[in-house]
């Protein structure tokens, strides 16, 4: 019985990772595009079949004590994270959490300073649930699900201390608000904020995914992904509201990151700062045009105009001003 259910795990999943970090800073202090890529052969046959390369993606990145973390989807079973000082220069740490199912997607992690608590948001087999531990490198022990039929969780602390999950369900890939009374408690009943209406958003599929939220003198961004996240077409708009739980209205120029000039499928978006306060968007491209799920992990400058709008450009390969951080 033991053989079978071996052989049984050994099909669903099977994967080889290699993994470099690119040479990518340079004397002038600029850096290039991409900044971390690891590749993983995989065999995957549920919740969604997938046979091939997949390219680690869907960065969520904290800065805590002068380091960042960085928590992508990797391998299908579990999440690894990955370390530096500068968001350039990348080391892979330890696996922080494991599952015995696979269709582990998206995580997300949350600082809570007032209980000095990490929290995991992790995506399995179509579900959000939590984990916690004491440190970012630490082992993530499950807290249990807190909601079903959902992807891509995202938690957020406004200034008064009330927090706000954001996720997307699936499959129907519209984005969801959750209040939430602590971190890991539910407060109320979930609100629809966004879905799939506009032309860019409905790419073969209609999706609105991967939420992250910012707050700028008093107006909430929620960013967010659209259309189909394994091709090139994927791209990344915003929204903005006088109220995290709404109601938001779409930026007229969506999406504000798109492919061209060698840029495919930019999207699944994550935002931190350097010491000067300036914002970076840490986020996934695809390798090539090739539909699938070869990611490459890529980071741009992220800004505010005097008007309030919000601006970005995705960069492949071309030098940039690299983020200013403690040396």
């Amino acid at each position: 019985m033991m053989l079978s259910r071996f052989i049984f795990v050994l099909a669903i999943c099977i994967f080889i990772t290699s993994s470099y970090a690119p040479e990518n800073v340079n004397a002038d202090n600029t850096y290039t595009n991409p900044v971390l890529v690891e590749t993983i052969e995989i065999r995957r046959m549920n919740p969604a079949r997938y046979i091939g390369i997949l390219g680690i993606g869907d960065p969520s990145v904290i800065l805590y004590e002068g380091i960042y973390y960085l928590y992508p989807t990797g391998d299908n079973r579990g999440y690894d994270v990955y370390i530096s000082r500068d968001l350039i220069r990348w080391k892979k740490g330890p696996r922080v959490f494991r599952s015995d199912e696979h269709g582990v997607w998206a995580p997300d992690v949350f600082y809570n300073p007032e209980d000095k608590v990490f929290y995991l948001y992790y995506t399995v087999n179509k579900r959000i649930g939590v984990a916690t531990a004491r440190r970012p490198d630490g082992i993530f022990e499950d807290q249990g699900t807190l909601i079903k039929d959902a992807i891509d969780a995202h938690m957020f602390q406004d200034d008064d201390g009330s927090y706000y999950l954001f996720y997307t369900t699936y499959p129907s890939f519209r984005i969801y608000v959750q209040p939430m009374e602590t971190p890991l408690k539910k407060k109320g009943e979930p609100v629809q904020i966004i879905q799939p209406s506009e032309s860019w958003e409905k790419d073969h599929v209609p999706i609105t995914e991967a939420p992250w939220m910012l707050k700028h003198k008093g107006l909430y961004y929620l960013l967010y992904s659209g259309g189909s996240a394994d091709s090139e077409e994927y791209a990344i708009g915003y929204a903005t509201a006088k109220s995290p739980t709404g109601p938001f209205k779409k930026y007229s120029g969506n999406p504000i990151v798109t492919k061209g000039k060698g840029i495919f499928g930019p999207g699944h978006v994550s935002v931190t700062e350097d010491i000067t306060g300036t914002l970076w968007m840490v986020y996934h491209q695809q390798k090539d045009r090739s539909p699938g799920w070869n990611r490459i992990i890529c980071i741009d400058r992220l800004w505010f105009d005097e008007k309030g709008i919000l601006h970005t450009k995705a960069t492949r390969s071309t030098p940039q001003s690299a983020p200013i951080v403690i040396p």
